[in-house]
């Protein structure tokens, strides 16, 4: 499908898109220019309009001076305050038929909407390995996009490579998802420097910091990790970690009712059920062998269980990459997924166990996460081996240097004894030499992997930097 060209700015086509939208019968050139509200000149607003057409976002009916516009119904309008490049992509995620009937559905009023509970058979109808939501060839296309540059290696490994970017990637786009109004460069800011946003609810800097720590679970779990009530139940406690009235709740199992916002859905109530339920999910995606299938199979199902007093969604998204990084293949950032099109897919699966539209996002935003991965993969390098080997070491021992405020002459004394009482000798001297040269680089734009707070960072610069007395 055509791109919209991003010299044009998408905040110009936004506006054209919302007045059409105001036009259910379909909106004149005339029309437009008259509800934007500001002089643009004819031929600028022809190559727009020719642009969103190209794009498959309008559809031009009539001919000559009489054509108007109408609103092409696969392509979401964007939403007031989405971030520009996010509306962008609503009009290039290909939605299929069915995909696009569940919209037209969910057009209707809640009110006219039939109210529906939770389906056992849903569940109970799938088969591990026999059911598949995704097809043969959408599952073979996905195996090629995410093994692109897969490698033997240990669990985890390609997760730890692009680690520092996942954090931030993962933790933007899924607070995003959930109203957090927080940017890129301020998430950045947050999770690098511990720098809150001016002006923001802590709560938002709260969802964000534990989507940081969730992801590090997962990576640095990644031999133990698995659809197993430690994984899903400690993934839940971290992402809810401070955000639930209820303290307790946060890693355990709901006990209370729950509704779902602008939907007929209404969740199981009972605990005894959903406590069944939610091992036989559990259950039935560990014995999923394809890692694609069982990554939206744990989309659909989890959210559609309720399983938790909140923070599902949440959840089900993190869990979704938990065979990508026991296998090393792309992760899953849902980098540029629009909201409003994320509702609407997670309402067909509430309200009429309809995984279409939930299986277009997830085989767009695949593809979209491996080809960002795939590039910051390329400009990686090979990983140093010595360094992979020895980096819960190293990371100790700068952190300590940095937290204890040691100068150059007394962090060596202390990287010696270190050394000696922690290394193999093999390795002593090479462990040394590594750990020197990271003490020597370090700097306010990399100091955050230790996990070293500013303060901690500003007070030892001052110590390292001072000439030795003689």
């Amino acid at each position: 499908m055509p791109r919209v060209p991003k010299q044009v700015g998408e905040e110009n086509f936004a506006a054209i898109l919302n007045v059409v939208k105001k036009h259910p019968g379909g909106a004149s050139r005339e029309d437009i220019a008259k509800g934007l509200g500001k002089h643009v000149p004819q031929r600028t607003l022809q190559f727009r309009l020719n642009r969103l057409v190209e794009a498959k976002r309008l559809v031009p009916k009539g001919e000559s001076r009489a054509v108007k516009y109408v609103l092409a119904e696969t392509v979401p309008v964007p939403v007031a305050g989405e971030a520009p490049e996010v509306a962008a992509a609503a009009a290039v995620v290909k939605i299929s038929t069915a995909g696009a009937e569940i919209q037209q559905r969910l057009r209707k009023p809640v009110e006219a909407r039939k109210p529906v509970g939770y389906n056992r058979t849903f569940l109970d109808g799938y088969r591990p390995n026999v059911s598949f939501y995704l097809s043969e060839e959408e599952r073979a296309r996905l195996e090629t996009i995410g093994t692109r540059h897969a490698a033997a290696e240990a669990a985890g490994t390609y997760a730890k490579q692009i680690l520092s970017r996942l954090l931030i990637d993962l933790s933007w786009n899924s607070s995003r998802l959930e109203g957090n109004t927080y940017s890129l460069l301020d998430t950045r800011r947050l999770i690098e420097f511990g720098e809150e946003a001016e002006g923001r609810d802590r709560l938002e800097a709260q969802m964000i910091m534990n989507h940081k720590d969730a992801i590090e679970f997962l990576v640095n779990a990644a031999d133990e990790i698995g659809f197993n009530r430690f994984t899903i139940l400690n993934l839940h406690g971290i992402l809810a970690n401070n955000l639930l009235a209820d303290k307790g709740a946060a890693g355990r199992l709901r006990h209370i009712p729950v509704g779902i916002e602008r939907s007929t859905f209404q969740p199981l109530a009972v605990p005894q059920q959903i406590e069944e339920y939610f091992d036989q999910i559990l259950a039935t995606a560990a014995a999923i062998e394809d890692p694609y299938e069982q990554s939206f199979f744990v989309m659909v199902q989890l959210p559609y269980l309720q399983p938790f007093d909140d923070v599902n969604k949440r959840v089900s998204r993190l869990a979704a990459n938990i065979p990508f990084i026991k296998r090393n293949l792309s992760p899953l950032s849902f980098t540029d997924v629009p909201s409003s099109l994320y509702k609407d897919a997670m309402l067909g699966i509430y309200e009429m166990n309809n995984v279409a539209l939930l299986r277009d996002v997830f085989l767009w935003a695949y593809e979209r996460s491996a080809e960002q991965y795939a590039a910051a993969r390329q400009s990686l390098g090979e990983p140093d081996p010595f360094r992979f080997k020895h980096r819960a070491s190293l990371r100790q021992v700068v952190a300590d240097v940095v937290r204890e405020r040691l100068d150059r002459k007394a962090s060596a004394a202390f990287l010696a004894r270190w050394t000696e009482n922690n290394i193999l000798p093999d390795d002593r001297e090479a462990f040394r030499k590594m750990v020197e040269e990271e003490l020597l680089s370090l700097h306010e734009g990399n100091f955050a992997r230790y996990q070293l707070r500013p303060t901690e960072f500003a007070a030892w610069q001052k110590v390292w930097a001072e000439k030795p007395s003689k």
